[in-house]
């Protein structure tokens, strides 16, 4: 009897992407959630952006962190022994520096790193693991905004949280204290986070920050498109938009939008949807929320942490900050 084989490279439609780009694309005005941005190839793209000469916020955060990490270690552990653990962890660079620190103190560590992408954690846990020897990563292939669960620390240990990166400016202020209360909830009082935020500062630092000469920024919005195409049997063509960021400074945040440079109908055949766009209409793919001093320790009291530190660079650019879980 011959055997069937399959042939097909088809991807298996993801639910949670259909759910989500259906009710954004029928929604006004049309929206996607940032989270999409993170395919194999948007974060490789969003790699290439912390290394950009206008994106100061990877290069601010990671002056904080080197100047400050001992003492953030020694402040989260309070003696105890520590495990860290780090939400949307991507290549985990700026972590070393924390892990290095931990290390230095205690001879071993054991790391967590969660991300939406297998690829970036294989990689960041064979770089890690090579350079840096006392770290025993343990990777977690999960998407942590739609709830997770974490394995207990042992007797004794403490488990430092990492969300770095200003990832919560993602978020609406109110999602942004759930997602908090999310990590409380799964930790044990001692444990503690470590919050990483992006300070109001002159509007035209913020656009270029957004909106690269290399147009590296405008790629990886688009290339949230390519991935609808691939997933969805989608016929956008990236070409007929245009990447725009702009600063609602009334909401205190950047927003990025891929914007319609023509009237233009986009059918995705996965979902049996056909999308209309005027000129000028746009999907809105991203809000960058940027804080005022104490907003972040405030969002960790709200969220059931008791705020422990804030370090900050010398412009007031970025702070890092300490909640304790009580």
């Amino acid at each position: 009897m011959a055997i069937a084989v399959s042939t097909s490279t088809e991807i298996p439609v993801n639910p949670h992407v259909a759910l989500a780009v259906r009710s954004g694309l029928t929604s006004m005005p049309k929206r996607l959630p940032p989270w999409l941005f993170y395919d194999e190839t948007g974060s490789r793209l969003f790699e290439e952006i912390t290394t950009l000469p206008e994106y100061y916020l990877t290069r601010t955060e990671r002056s904080i962190l080197a100047r400050h990490g001992d003492g953030i270690i020694e402040c989260a552990a309070e003696g105890a022994r520590l495990r860290i653990t780090e939400l949307g962890a991507g290549s985990a660079d700026k972590t070393r520096i924390l892990l290095l620190s931990t290390v230095a103190r205690q001879g071993a560590v054991l790391y967590e790193p969660v991300d939406v992408s297998a690829t970036a954690l294989l990689i960041a846990q064979a770089r890690i693991e090579r350079e840096i020897p006392g770290v025993r990563v343990a990777p977690l292939a999960m998407d942590y905004t739609n709830g997770f669960m974490l394995d207990p620390g042992d007797p004794g240990e403490r488990r430092l949280v990492l969300y770095i990166g200003s990832s919560i400016a993602n978020f609406e202020r109110h999602e942004a204290a759930h997602l908090l209360e999310k990590v409380r909830a799964q930790l044990a009082p001692g444990d503690s986070v470590l919050l990483g935020t992006d300070l109001v500062k002159d509007e035209s630092l913020l656009l270029a920050a957004y909106d690269d000469a290399a147009g590296t920024t405008a790629a990886f919005n688009k290339n949230i498109l390519l991935r609808l195409n691939r997933e969805l049997a989608a016929d956008f063509d990236p070409e007929a938009f245009a990447h725009r960021a702009v600063w609602n400074e009334a909401h205190s945040r950047i927003e990025m939008h891929l914007v319609s440079r023509c009237r233009q109908l986009v059918r995705l055949e996965t979902l049996e949807l056909e999308v209309a766009f005027e000129p000028g209409e746009s999907i809105h793919t991203e809000n960058s929320y940027k804080y005022l001093p104490g907003e972040a320790e405030a969002m960790l009291s709200e969220s059931g942490f008791v705020p422990a530190g804030c370090w900050t660079d010398q412009q007031s650019w970025f702070a890092v900050c300490l909640g304790r879980a009580g």
